[in-house]
């Protein structure tokens, strides 16, 4: 009888009361580890506020590292790096600058080059790696069309060699973040640039030539038209689309590797929309800037065959893709629904600059 109600009692004791071995191991873990002395307290509010601080610190460099760059001023920029003496803006000394002046950029914004980041806030970021994405993209389409088209007369004639190491540069794995980093390697690739622009400067330079011909244009405006479809495509599937298979038409007797289905279900997928959008944003921006310089350098050519306020509407297009957002996030409504979609209007103004260089490619091939 004594022992059943020492047993009752036993039961009635409070939870908080059992002994440490009867608790969960979390609740040990925290028996043993609790503070005991006011010392201890307070180092333990000091590691809570030191993390706390930590924290907020990250987030805003995170918010911080996140903006885009601005456009800059391309023939402001062309002369400084003429020293304000428009006698060096010879054939090829705009494009060769503003190259120079987007690299810097992709290097030398806020952060620093985030793609290849291993530690807070970079390793988190997405967004701003996509946009670096596309920027290093754009940079190096146009590597290679100076190391096989604008630096050289013919198919005959012999490379450039600081032209060729511009294009090797750029070409490096974009993620390498130690021995070689990717910082040290683009790096290279802009000091090749350089090179080549003070060669272009110089009147004695005779075998380092920047050839503005029409044809080269055509072939530059021609990828970067594809990239500006591809991408248009991309940011439309945000929806998903019912697509019909369209790669033969034209020739129906060629043959393709792999036989597909009349139609095809296309949707980007949910988690990468916003990559897609940031990789636009970043290969528009770097484009724009670009195509203000070839205007400098091709003048003569897009005088002659009338296409100068076409590639200025063009221009126009691309710079409304990369307008401010009034929202830090890519919304991704359905076509006609509530919400908004930013990578249908993307898509929009990416698909009306593609068509632009479209025109100006056809007009430029007339004689």
């Amino acid at each position: 009888m004594g022992r059943s109600i020492v047993e009752n009692q036993s039961n009635l004791i409070p939870e908080s009361k059992t002994s440490p071995a009867k608790r969960g191991f979390l609740s040990r873990l925290l028996y043993i580890y609790r503070p005991r002395t006011w010392k201890e307290k307070g180092a333990l509010w000091t590691l809570g506020v030191v993390l706390a601080t930590y924290v907020v610190i990250v987030v805003i460099l995170g918010i911080y590292w996140s903006w885009e760059p601005d456009f800059f001023d391309v023939r402001t920029s062309v002369l400084e790096k003429a020293g304000n003496d428009e006698k060096k803006l010879v054939p090829g000394f705009a494009t060769t600058a503003t190259a120079i002046r987007i690299a810097e950029t992709l290097l030398h914004k806020p952060g620093g080059y985030l793609s290849n980041d291993v530690t807070p806030p970079g390793i988190y970021l997405d967004n701003m790696p996509a946009w670096e994405f596309g920027v290093l993209t754009e940079l190096r389409d146009t590597a290679n069309a100076m190391r096989n088209h604008f630096s050289r007369s013919r198919t005959q004639s012999i490379e450039n060699k600081d032209v060729q190491q511009v294009e090797s540069s750029f070409n490096f794995d974009p993620k390498s973040w130690i021995l070689p980093s990717t910082e040290s390697q683009y790096e290279n690739g802009i000091q090749a640039l350089y090179l080549y622009l003070q060669q272009l400067a110089d009147e004695k330079a005779q075998d380092q030539q920047f050839f503005t011909r029409a044809d080269n244009l055509t072939i530059y405006l021609n990828l970067a038209a594809q990239r500006l479809g591809s991408l248009a495509q991309r940011l439309a599937a945000s929806v998903g689309q019912e697509r019909v298979d369209i790669n033969l038409a034209g020739d129906p007797k060629a043959p393709q590797s792999t036989p597909t289905s009349g139609q095809q279900r296309v949707r980007t997928a949910w988690l990468e929309i916003d990559n897609v959008f940031y990789e636009a944003r970043g290969y528009t921006w770097a484009l724009t800037n670009m195509l203000k310089a070839i205007s400098i350098d091709f003048e003569n050519v897009l005088k002659d065959k009338n296409v100068q306020s076409l590639m200025e509407q063009t221009i126009r297009e691309l710079e409304g893709a990369n307008s401010g957002m009034w929202i830090p996030m890519v919304l991704n409504g359905t076509g006609f629904g509530l919400l908004a979609n930013h990578s249908l209007v993307m898509a929009s103004y990416i698909s009306r600059a593609n068509a632009g260089l479209i025109d100006i490619v056809k007009l430029l091939a007339t004689n």
